[in-house]
């Protein structure tokens, strides 16, 4: 093997020079490693195709490092794929794009207003405006609110009975409606007293005879409020959520654009060779843990377990959530901890190759507010694990992933213990309760669904946060127990604590669209 890896790190090395490029030797034994299986004439056209690659990235200086090599082979392995195509991208809270409503045209349309985090004050309503827009126009559409449609004479009234959508200002402009439905944001604007707003007014409601459906109606939150109202006051009967809608009726009303994020101009989605890809690719897994401690040595030796484990069959990627250690502040702390990771995997060079390691924080974690979306670990932090592990990749919280044609959300935070504490009525069946916690975001639409004050957002950046249309997959890196639910073919995963569950973690195969539970046990060697 050696013997044929030297003439062929010379050809490559004579072959950049005349392409004007200069390569060190760890990095010709590298790609020389990667043409080794091919035949002469394959190595020379592959090696023709990276050139005009790395030309084509018009690098800063003629020297080639690692990762501009390891882009031109990545666009090898998309042979057949359109531009802007990827098998596996990992997309950044901050470049999500941002669409609004145009009520006019009943479609979202691309806001390319420039962002920044110290937003202008009017931000401040007007994001709440815009996640308002997107749940009133999904409502009016539900068969519930929808107009009648007239069939051989009979109205589809006489099926099933309709509800005509009120807003605050009809019911302040008279003293009493029987039957009223109004949506809006649920809100105490005075001590005790709650009320549900809209852009056009509050109205303030008694809950005293209200029955609650599934859910947890915390303040902050959009609800649909049914009763009857009387000299400003809406005595409710139920108070429920928005309903929620598939991710294939609601992509309709955004035409092919990508609004998910990435490279391409067009959604991924629809892609003819990455669903083919996805289905062909059974052995593909993604592996998820989260409350990854990289101060605990237990936790730092089943992490070597799990990359020596894995290096036999690599997964495409694997996603650690934090705290990545106990709640401090100590920046030279955290960087010798990532240095260590980055040493567990010494020896798994298969892993290495061809896993991407995923780093996303939590809010515990230094060099960040308490604010999401939150920026990931920088990158002087993480230098050894990044030149240990090239391909680590430092993510925001939340942060999207796309594998072939599947959209995943991955968010680190504790909510369901804030929707426990803020929540107006708390659920009668607690055997449920992942069950409420499911339908809460999917019918808000929102990852974070409460009070600012519970847990803080950038105005300008929280589409980044909303979960419409319904992505594949949810997972939820919340340290409370482990559970899986699917609605409106909308998978939401909650991992569990990776210290706390005796080290489980969870496993996602994406060509059958399934969730393994698996743990490291005690006795591993």
């Amino acid at each position: 093997m050696d013997a044929e890896l030297i003439p062929l790190r010379k050809r490559i090395t004579n072959n950049f020079k005349l392409c004007g490029f200069l390569i060190r030797s760890e990095n010709s034994t590298y790609l020389a490693e990667q043409l080794l299986p091919f035949d002469a004439d394959e190595r020379d056209k592959w090696l023709t195709v990276i050139t005009e690659n790395l030309q084509g990235q018009k690098l800063a200086t003629p020297h080639v490092e690692r990762p501009a090599l390891e882009k031109a082979i990545n666009e090898l392995n998309r042979v057949g794929l359109d531009e802007g195509e990827t098998v596996f991208a990992l997309i950044d809270a901050f470049t999500v794009p941002r669409y609004r409503y145009n009520t006019r045209i009943k479609k979202f349309e691309p806001d390319l207003t420039p962002r920044q985090l110290l937003s202008a004050p009017r931000m401040k309503s007007d994001y709440m405006q815009q996640r308002y827009a997107m749940l009133l126009q999904k409502t009016l559409r539900h068969d519930l609110f929808a107009p009648a449609v007239i069939q051989d004479g009979v109205g589809a009234t006489a099926q099933a009975k309709k509800f005509k959508l009120q807003f605050a200002e009809n019911l302040l402009a008279t003293s009493t409606v029987r039957e009223a439905v109004v949506l809006g944001l649920l809100t105490q604007l005075k001590e005790g007293k709650f009320y549900v707003e809209d852009p056009t007014g509050s109205i303030q409601l008694d809950l005293s005879g209200a029955r609650f459906h599934a859910g947890f109606f915390c303040e902050g939150c959009f609800v649909l409020a049914e009763g009857n109202y009387s000299n400003g006051v809406l005595k409710v009967d139920g108070l429920g959520f928005p309903p929620a809608e598939p991710a294939t009726s609601s992509r309709a009303f955004f035409g092919t654009a990508n609004t998910w994020g990435g490279e391409s101009t067009k959604l991924l989605k629809y892609s003819p060779r990455l669903q083919e890809l996805e289905r062909t690719n059974t052995e593909t897994t993604i592996v998820f843990l989260s409350d990854v401690r990289l101060d605990l040595p237990v936790v730092v030796e089943k992490l070597r377990q799990l990359f020596v484990g894995y290096d036999s069959c690599p997964p495409q990627a694997i996603v650690l959530m934090g705290p990545f250690t106990a709640s401090t502040r100590n920046h030279h702390e955290l960087r010798q901890h990532l240095d260590a990771l980055g040493g567990l995997a010494a020896g798994c060079e298969q892993l290495k190759k061809q896993t991407d390691l995923i780093l996303v924080p939590s809010t515990e974690d230094p060099s960040a507010p308490n604010i999401l979306p939150r920026a990931p670990i920088p990158e002087c932090l993480a230098a050894g694990l990044l030149k240990a592990w090239p391909r680590t990749q430092l993510a925001t919280n939340p942060c999207r992933l796309q594998y072939c044609t599947q959209q995943i959300v991955v968010c680190r935070l504790d909510l369901m213990a804030k929707f426990c504490r803020n929540t107006l009525h708390f659920p009668e069946d607690t055997s449920q309760i992942e069950q409420h916690f499911s339908r809460t975001i999917v019918c808000q639409g929102h990852l974070v669904p409460i009070h600012p004050i519970a847990m803080p957002v950038h105005w300008d950046y929280d589409p980044a946060l909303w979960l419409y249309p319904l992505p594949d997959l949810i997972v939820m890196g919340d340290s409370c127990q482990s559970f899986s639910s699917t609605q409106h073919g909308c998978t939401v995963l909650n991992t569990g604590s990776f210290v706390k569950s005796k080290f489980a973690f969870k496993v996602y195969i994406p060509a059958t669209r399934t969730i393994e539970d698996s743990e490291i046990p005690d006795d591993v060697e």
